[in-house]
């Protein structure tokens, strides 16, 4: 019990709650939810999404959440207590979040750049073509904005789970899920005539967001759009970086463990959907549907900016709101990004979280350094198995894939083999059961993490690879 409260723990099951919703509920629901939604058939992306997230996502974050409470310790050590033979796996969930923090912390950076600019009446440089590019190959711009936001993400972590993590995720979560509900319904009523005459509005942007398009659908068109469904819930429910294995060591016994993970899916999937709803409306409306083709940076930093410049004088301000949603959003993922590091290392090397904090953040900004420089003094061209026909990848594009798309999916598929068919669904059981809570979805988690979910682990890691392509 002495280690448990040196570690820290949560309050209540809220502070967890909104904390492990705040890490799930990062940049990927913001900027490539509302483009593959638009892209694979509007509803048809969204049920596949829905039907995924209480089957497969649930499976995954309830795996991952008992195993953290059961062993009471961050990935690094809690994969060993398990079983024996699984202490690679917490090695590989440890390295994950070391190789992500330090880009996810560059692009923060980017978020923060473009809140400034528009705070300071140049939002309209903003929208010119070749600003984004501009900013990431200048020398000491994206480093001094990438410094700001690893120091906010450290300071929170130095802070504690209950002081800095859990009081964070309190203050932010009802704050973003109101911006981001404010920017929604304003998106619905934008209307905007282009120079040849057509008129389009948020209204007709929200149709082609949630009203499945099954024109010509093909079988293998459909397997694309579940495919990709699958690979954005994975990447965004932030299982597999041991963020989930971390917050779920910090939970009380006492915590109805199948009611937090129930309410951690439905905050996830309503932010996706709304950020969907922010973003698809008013894209759609101002530069029709061709400008949905564009997701990640490009959608954020080049796609936006040019929409807001489009409303006129309203545009600022809806800008301001926006970047600071965003950023709201980053930074409570970051923040649990960086946890899972640091908790790692106090359990691993017995290490007081302000030493551990500090000795974290100094790798973190040696890395992201070189993430910053990648686009200038650092420049290379690289060819990645999910790289676009006609781009390359630079230093952050590879630790991106490393991370993402190749080891996560290894940590997923070796988590549930070993929890599926040598430990047993029931270790997992045990923990969701204990105190007497009910476990609804008992029959389908055994399915699921025995059958299932490896099965399509196992087919985004072969198609993240290159090995299947569609």
């Amino acid at each position: 019990m002495e280690k448990k409260q040196s570690r820290g723990s949560f309050t209540g099951s809220i502070g967890f709650v909104l904390a492990a919703a705040g890490s799930a509920v990062g940049l990927g629901n913001i900027w490539r939810f509302p483009y593959l939604a638009a892209k694979d058939g509007g509803g048809v992306f969204l049920l596949c999404y829905l039907i995924l997230a209480i089957t497969f996502g649930f499976t995954l974050l309830t795996t991952e959440i008992a195993i953290g409470r059961k062993t009471g310790q961050s990935p690094l050590t809690a994969y060993r207590a398990v079983h024996p033979k699984l202490g690679w796996v917490g090695i590989f969930a440890c390295i994950i979040p070391v190789l992500i923090l330090p880009y996810y912390s560059a692009i923060g950076g980017w978020v923060l750049k473009y809140l400034a600019a528009f705070l300071t009446g140049a939002a309209h440089a903003t929208a010119d073509s070749g600003y984004f590019a501009g900013f990431i190959t200048s020398t000491w711009s994206p480093i001094i904005w990438f410094v700001i936001f690893l120091g906010a993400t450290v300071f929170v972590v130095y802070k504690g789970v209950d002081s800095g993590i859990e009081k964070l995720s309190k203050i932010l979560m009802p704050i973003l899920l109101v911006l981001i509900l404010c920017i929604a319904i304003f998106s619905l009523t934008l209307t905007h005539t282009d120079e040849s005459g057509v008129t389009r509005t948020g209204i007709q942007g929200l149709l082609a967001y949630v009203v499945p398009n099954f024109e010509g659908m093909t079988l293998k068109q459909f397997f694309v759009i579940l495919t990709d469904a699958m690979g954005q819930l994975f990447y965004s429910i932030s299982v597999a970086m041991g963020i989930m294995i971390t917050y779920g060591s910090y939970v009380k016994k006492e915590t109805n463990l199948v009611k937090s993970v129930n309410q951690i899916e439905l905050f996830d999937t309503a932010v996706a959907f709304l950020a969907g709803l922010m973003i698809v409306p008013a894209v759609f409306t101002f530069m029709g549907p061709e400008g949905m083709s564009a997701s990640g940076p490009s959608l954020m930093f080049k796609s936006l900016p040019k929409v807001f410049e489009a409303m006129g004088s309203i545009g600022t301000a809806v800008g301001i709101v926006f970047f600071i949603t965003v950023f709201f959003a980053a930074l409570t993922s970051s923040v649990s990004i960086l946890e899972a590091i640091v908790s790692s290392v106090m359990d691993k090397f017995h290490m007081n979280r302000n030493k551990a904090t500090i000795m974290v953040g100094l790798i973190t900004l040696v890395i992201g350094l070189v993430v910053c420089l990648g686009y200038n003094l650092f420049y290379f061209e690289a060819v990645l198995a999910n790289t676009p026909a006609g781009s390359s990848a630079q230093i952050l594009d590879i630790l991106d894939y490393i991370s993402n798309y190749c080891l996560m999916p290894i940590v997923s598929i070796a988590t549930c083999i070993f929890i599926g068919w040598v430990v047993k669904p029931k270790y997992v059981i045990d923990e969701i059961t204990l105190g007497g809570h009910k476990f609804a979805r008992e029959k389908l988690y055994v399915v699921m993490i025995k059958v299932v979910a490896p099965i399509l682990l196992l087919f985004l890691l072969l198609q993240s690879l290159g090995i299947i392509k569609f």
